[in-house]
């Protein structure tokens, strides 16, 4: 077993309007922006980070705007749905607050015991938001969100899968052990995570391939401390029959990429260097900020790139 892995890291999806995607986060959900950088095989286009105040691993969603994608078709083989934990008795806050920006697919529901509210995201992501008790992660206190009701980081992911066998499999390597089953899904949770330590698993044979587009989660990626322990990991997901790419520094985590059994893109990604590895934890994501290999491109760039709020 993997002990290494610490839950989720982050998740990265697709979208079509920086814009948009910008004023969804901040605005609507109440994440601090906490990088505005490129996409290192795509310049042209944003990579946006978005955590909690500290950019703390298990709390970070990203997004790749590209302007002329198509819209994502949903399916198996991918997260279909991202999971934010928010204190008990806050999703009657939540329901009022979105249906009044007019956010679509307002949905009440309990799974495991817990209350969830689902909802869509900018470009119809699949999210949802859970209610947790005593979840220590401190919010972003700078947003326009009740500090009593703000999403403290990731409670989960859920992926799609035509038949979970092989996913399973790999999760328990991983360190994920069952936890509880009903309607199709299985839970496999580790105790000992970063406050994002769930990941479901929704069976569905039936369900057409994903197409990824806007809306789509391009991949998840899972917290280990630092280099050592991403390295162990590789090794014994080499061992066990996975490709996996070369370590990739990716400036503010290092980073390995493979594919799992069920078709859903992994990264194993360091908790190290972090956020604040390039400018001040008082005025994250405010400049663009280039990878060395892209910084020639800066004044071209800077003229380009839509401009997104401060």
């Amino acid at each position: 077993m993997l002990t290494q892995i610490e839950g989720i890291h982050h998740v990265t999806s697709m979208a079509r309007d920086a814009q948009v995607t910008d004023r969804f986060i901040t605005g609507t959900l109440g994440l601090r922006r906490v990088k505005k950088t490129v996409n290192f095989d795509a310049p042209d286009v944003y990579h946006l980070y978005y955590a909690n105040g500290i950019g703390q691993p298990g709390t970070v969603m990203t997004y790749f705007p590209f302007p002329q994608i198509v819209p994502g078709r949903r399916g198996a083989g991918e997260v279909g749905t991202t999971v934010f934990s928010v204190p008990e008795g806050s999703l009657g806050y939540w329901a009022k607050r979105l249906e009044d920006q007019g956010v679509g697919g307002l949905k009440p529901e309990a799974r495991f015991g817990e209350q969830r509210l689902r909802f869509d995201g900018a470009d119809g992501d699949g999210f949802a938001l859970v209610e947790t008790k005593g979840d220590p992660r401190a919010p972003w206190d700078s947003a326009d969100v009740a500090p009593e009701a703000a999403i403290r980081g990731f409670h989960s992911a859920s992926l799609v899968l035509h038949d979970r066998g092989g996913t399973q499999a790999l999760l328990e390597l991983m360190g994920y052990r069952p936890d509880a089953e009903e309607d199709g899904v299985l839970r496999l949770s580790r105790a000992d995570a970063n406050g994002a330590g769930v990941i479901d698993l929704e069976t569905r044979p039936d369900a057409p391939m994903a197409r990824q587009g806007a809306g789509s989660v391009h991949h998840i990626a899972f917290a280990v401390a630092d280099d050592a322990a991403q390295l162990a990991v590789r090794q014994r997901l080499i061992e066990e029959g996975f490709q996996i790419t070369p370590v990739i520094d990716r400036d503010y985590f290092h980073s390995i990429y493979f594919r799992s059994p069920g078709g859903v893109l992994f990264e194993i990604a360091t908790n190290q260097p972090g956020f604040a590895n390039d400018e001040d934890m008082a005025h994250l994501g405010e400049a663009l900020k280039l990878p060395r290999q892209h910084a020639h491109l800066r004044e071209r760039l800077e003229r380009t790139l839509p401009e997104i709020g401060a």
